[in-house]
């Protein structure tokens, strides 16, 4: 069985249709309890006990942290000690491309715990996915023919589908190759946001846009955001701004055996 943590966001959703898909046993960690997913375990990933208690009978471990989540180091140890104490044969840890970005608070996180795995003994692979192609907010683009971006029109990001990302997550846990493993997870070359506007353009059939929003508009908006979130927000994108986000889709493209998804194709998806 496979545990996967943090299961009720977008990603963890992404990783346990892929490895249902692909006729693995899952158990999802959820926060609350959910009727439509009555045999998921429910606990708090601050409490050693709860991960003891959701890793027995489990062999290996998919561990997504909440996102934006002040508490990612101390979880990242809960996770770590449980699974040594559990003899858990394969920890994968979601974690994000270029982690040594300190001036990306949530990023450098996710490199401690990266580091601590490094020492734990344990049988890993991380990944690393760039920006998610599902974070583009198509259906407000279609009714409003704006890409709306809290910073420049020129900056260049790596996209990489989610759907991708899960099916990387299935081959991972299947293949012990790739054990040991460090996999940036990226989609596209690196493309500015005029480029992004223009390949939504050309899949929705309407023109489209970019309005570079100002941070402190964006601020405003995203007020009741809990701090730490909004202010490593605010801090990744000012380093967007400054250095974009950069990556190459060799290993992803390595690892899924194909070409990874286009964002045009994922654009299209979504809106169908």
């Amino acid at each position: 069985m496979i545990l996967v943590s943090g299961a009720g966001g977008k990603t963890g959703q992404a990783v346990v249709a892929a490895l249902v898909a692909a006729g693995y046993d899952v158990r999802p960690w959820l926060r609350r309890a959910d009727a439509a997913r009555p045999h998921a375990f429910v606990g708090d990933m601050r409490s050693q006990d709860d991960w003891l208690a959701a890793m027995a009978g489990v062999s290996k471990l998919y561990h997504i942290c909440p996102n934006m989540n002040e508490d990612e180091i101390e979880i990242g140890r809960c996770a770590i000690t449980a699974a040594q104490q559990s003899g858990i044969a394969h920890f994968v840890y979601h974690s994000v491309l270029h982690p040594q970005t300190e001036k990306m608070p949530h990023h450098w996180q996710k490199l401690r715990v990266e580091e601590m795995l490094f020492e734990s003994g344990l049988p890993f692979t991380l990944m690393q996915p760039g920006a998610y192609m599902q974070n583009i907010d198509v259906a407000t683009i279609m009714e409003t023919g704006v890409l709306v971006r809290p910073y420049p029109s020129h900056t260049r990001l790596s996209l990489v589908d989610l759907q991708d990302v899960g099916e990387a997550a299935a081959i991972v846990l299947r293949d012990e190759q790739l054990v040991g493993a460090t996999l940036p997870l990226v989609g596209t070359r690196p493309l500015t946001q005029t480029e992004v506007a223009a390949t939504i353009e050309q899949v929705i059939g309407r023109a489209v846009t970019v309005r570079e929003q100002s941070i402190q508009s964006w601020e405003s908006a995203n007020a009741l955001l809990p701090e730490y979130g909004r202010n490593s927000l605010i801090a990744m994108f000012g380093y967007y701004a400054a250095y974009g986000f950069v990556g190459n889709p060799f290993t992803l493209k390595a690892v899924l055996k194909r070409e990874p998804t286009t964002l045009a194709a994922c654009i299209h998806r979504l809106i169908v």
